[in-house]
């Protein structure tokens, strides 16, 4: 294969969601491109860690029952379920009561806390040592490049060099939805706050403007350009206000 397949048949390999011809095609061209291969590879791993860290467990090796495909048809198994417990209720349940039990089932299913990737990306590269970025900028404006060559129309970066800190380094993460990116800046003393792009959710769900904390964790959340962000940083010291001024700037 002299053609590199296109970024998204790429990424919807790693997602394990490509079929057919074009699957072949792809790991036709892996075969050919080692290094392409390996960083083909490490996305996959880096997807199948934000699993693990994502459902509470710390186990990094293999494991069918992480992988999106597998995810996905549970899903729609426990669907399923749903569905018919719901159709066996009617039998029983008054209109008002089904109507709670329904509404019931959708704040269950809406119970993920938003942008939680976001958060498990800035445990699994800001505070892990031997992480390593897929890009490392040279100048200033590159890893705004590298932010629009994966996605259209993407926010522009936050400048955060008045409050000290400068990008380092930037990573491709897998979600079930598509590809997202991770920008990580740090400060002279190694402070870290990312800056976390990501498709939006099910049901192309777009989130309003908020923030969480989770585990001494910040994530500052917002939507635009048809994509959900996050700045991610320690809950204490300055780095939220860093981020929150940055926002307000960026209004």
């Amino acid at each position: 294969m002299t053609t590199p397949p296109r970024e998204q048949d790429i990424h919807a390999y790693v997602d394990g969601r490509l079929e057919g011809e074009r699957r072949e095609a792809v790991e036709h061209y892996l075969a050919q491109h080692p290094d392409r291969a390996a960083e083909v590879q490490a996305w996959q791993r880096d997807a199948q860690r934000l699993r693990a860290l994502f459902g509470g467990t710390q186990t990094l090796a293999d494991n069918p029952a992480l992988h999106p495909v597998t995810i996905r048809r549970q899903r729609q198994q426990r669907r399923m379920r749903l569905r018919s417990l719901a159709a066996t209720m009617v039998l029983g349940l008054s209109l008002g009561a089904l109507g709670g039990w329904q509404a019931r089932s959708i704040r269950a299913e809406n119970a993920v806390a938003p942008m939680a990737d976001a958060i498990a990306a800035y445990r699994l590269v800001a505070m892990d040592a031997s992480a390593r970025p897929d890009v490392v900028p040279i100048n200033d404006g590159e890893m705004q490049d590298w932010l629009d060559l994966h996605f259209q129309r993407v926010a522009r970066l936050p400048d955060l060099s008045a409050a000290g800190f400068h990008a380092v380094g930037g990573r491709l993460f897998a979600t079930d939805q598509g590809p997202a990116a991770m920008v990580l800046y740090r400060d002279a003393a190694g402070l870290a706050i990312s800056f976390y792009v990501r498709p939006p959710g099910p049901r192309n769900q777009l989130l309003p403007s908020g923030q969480r904390t989770e585990g001494g964790l910040m994530a500052q959340y917002w939507s635009g350009h048809g994509y959900n962000y996050a700045m991610v940083s320690r809950a204490d010291g300055i780095a939220p206000r860093v981020v929150a001024q940055a926002l307000h700037e960026a209004g």
